[in-house]
């Protein structure tokens, strides 16, 4: 098998039409009018929304910019001038309300009160995993850290269950957003459209029933630097395509690398396509210029992740 530093190269004006014809195929399939698709702010979201415009057209792609409290000013700012552009009717709501009602922050700082107890107004927290996953063994624990709006930071390990809590709290976010977009889906009759991509979805980076609970995902099959191609092709914004990629859930930025990925997704998307079809480990380091304990590191991590979501990209077990 061919594997070199350009095997992930797309042309993205072919790409664009086999995944416009996809999304058209599948709305006169499923005889939906058009596409709600949740713009973010971020590279993947506005990606699919060009995608919708082509495939379907202004006036049937609906755009939903749904910010909360912990959002950075910058996504609603990117994503309304991304929507603009695209010239799509849009609206904003901002969904902090519906999270305070079910109690999204008070769940989540209670568990960052019992390690750090005086987490409280002002103060900024994140999660993240240890960095630079290539070049040292690690054990994959979070870390959270809290910042006192005064330029003091501290930062602890995390225990499974305070782990558990603070996700569980955060997940409601993407939940709620998914609500908004199938609301306005089936008032419509429109199908709400997916934004993950190949490097997410295999590794699991998506909620279930949240980012993950959608009708179509037009970009799954798409590694993070063949949709960074796609961007500059469908003419994304500049503010989009040069910002750092980010979950975007927590009050102190995090990019999706510090808390998820642990390499930059240049190397990311080379070693991931690489032990999706089997590369030899020595074919791999001779291509990208690592070492065979560098590359089997990654290809461990990349297994690791992939059986621990497992439940997340399949339909519900029964007995049927």
């Amino acid at each position: 098998m061919r594997f070199d530093k350009n095997v992930l190269e797309i042309d993205a004006a072919q790409e664009t039409g086999r995944i416009c014809d996809f999304i058209r195929d599948q709305a006169r399939a499923w005889r939906r009018k058009g596409a709600v698709i949740g713009i973010s702010g971020g590279i993947d979201s506005a990606v699919c929304a060009e995608l919708c415009v082509r495939a379907l057209g202004q006036k049937n792609t609906f755009g939903l910019i749904l910010p909360e409290r912990d959002s950075s000013p910058r996504s609603v700012a990117f994503a309304t001038k991304q929507a603009e552009k695209m010239g799509i009717a849009f609206q904003t709501i901002d969904i902090t309300p519906v999270l305070e009602a079910f109690g999204t922050y008070e769940k989540r700082d209670e568990v960052i009160r019992s390690i750090f107890p005086e987490y409280g107004e002002g103060f900024r927290s994140k999660i993240t995993l240890p960095s630079d996953l290539l070049n040292r063994d690690a054990m994959s624990f979070f870390m959270l850290t809290i910042a006192d709006g005064k330029g003091q930071t501290k930062s602890a390990r995390l225990k499974r269950d305070d782990l558990n809590g603070i996700v569980a709290a955060t997940d409601t976010k993407q939940r709620t957003r998914m609500m908004h977009l199938y609301y306005h889906a089936e008032k419509r009759n429109y199908f709400v459209c997916g934004t993950t991509n190949r490097s997410e979805t295999v590794q699991g980076f998506f909620v279930k029933f949240g980012d993950g609970g959608v009708d179509m995902e037009p970009i799954a099959h798409l590694y993070k630097m063949q949709v960074y191609r796609l961007a500059g092709y469908l003419g994304v914004i500049d503010e989009i395509r040069k910002r750092a990629p980010s979950p975007d859930t927590f009050s102190f930025e995090v990019t999706d690398e510090e808390f998820f990925f642990r390499m930059p997704f240049q190397t990311l998307d080379l070693l991931l396509y690489a032990w999706e079809n089997d590369v030899p480990v020595e074919k791999v380091c001779a291509a990208m210029g690592l070492e065979e304990d560098q590359v089997e590191r990654a290809f461990r991590d990349f297994k690791s992740k992939n059986r621990a979501t497992e439940h997340l990209r399949v339909l519900p077990p029964s007995l049927g």
